[in-house]
């Protein structure tokens, strides 16, 4: 969410797979979008950032209303680590930051996933600030490489950094029984239904969330792609028990991201 004009792959995007119309990319004034959170029943919102940019709208958006708003921030040049540290850190100092992000798809040509050293000095200096990590996972939708952001890759990264909170992000399409048993495996991986449709996710996965993953499951839309009222709604008439749907909708985002760090410190 910024001023600046979308990438040309996000174009592609809209244009060639979900064949959006002229809001698709739209970015809502302030009023807007908090009217169309209040709308949908939506407390806060999480807003992504970019280390380094001088100025945008989810930055200013947060600053004048930190009660609905956190950010997540990435853009980070892991090819440079230091100079990728320090915005990361000083961000965090001065921000309310709720999660660091990172799609291996979308930097670096594809060349290099979660598994890759390159990633090393952002996990550890997530795991010293007590920030989660968001990590795209799953095919995605521009015509770029795809199997970096594979969830079996995240294997070793569980492994070595047991400390890290980590959540796969986007879904996991079409690996989506992969990620349900690497979150078996390990305790400190979640899993965002971001920029997914809540009526086409898979049984297995709800299968998951309605048994033993109740606290693993994190809900999100892709709004303004995926209206939060579209999403919420869609949620609603899924069946599933209300313990479960206040879970996956609430409460494990609150745990996750926001009581055991308050952002901005």
């Amino acid at each position: 969410m910024g001023d600046t004009a979308p990438p040309d792959w996000m174009i592609r995007v809209k244009e060639d797979y979900f064949k959006g119309g002229a809001d698709f990319l739209r970015s809502p004034e302030l009023p807007e979008l908090v009217d169309a959170m209040d709308a949908a029943g939506v407390e806060r919102a999480i807003l992504i950032s970019k280390a380094g940019r001088k100025d945008d709208r989810a930055r200013r958006y947060a600053e004048e209303r930190p009660d609905r708003f956190a950010l997540g921030i990435g853009g980070f040049n892991l090819l440079r680590p230091m100079r990728a540290l320090r915005a990361l850190e000083s961000f965090v100092r001065d921000h309310p930051v709720a999660y660091a992000t990172v799609g291996p798809s979308f930097w670096g040509d594809g060349m290099y996933p979660p598994s890759d050293a390159v990633y090393y000095p952002l996990y550890t200096k997530c795991c010293e600030l007590d920030l989660p990590l968001c990590v795209n996972t799953g095919i995605p939708g521009p015509p770029i490489p795809a199997e970096p952001q594979n969830p079996i890759h995240l294997d070793r990264v569980c492994i070595r950094f047991p400390e890290l909170r980590l959540c796969m992000i986007h879904g996991a399409d079409p690996w989506w029984d992969t990620a349900i048993r690497m979150m078996i495996k390990y305790r400190n991986l979640r899993l965002m239904t971001s920029a997914w449709s809540p009526k086409r996710l898979p049984e297995s996965l709800l299968h998951y969330l309605s048994s033993r993953g109740r606290d693993r499951i994190i809900f999100a839309s892709d709004h303004p792609v995926l209206s939060m009222s579209r999403c919420t709604g869609e949620v609603a008439n899924l069946d599933l028990a209300d313990e479960v749907r206040q879970a996956w909708l609430y409460d494990n985002a609150q745990s996750f991201f926001f009581a055991q760090r308050k952002p901005g410190q």
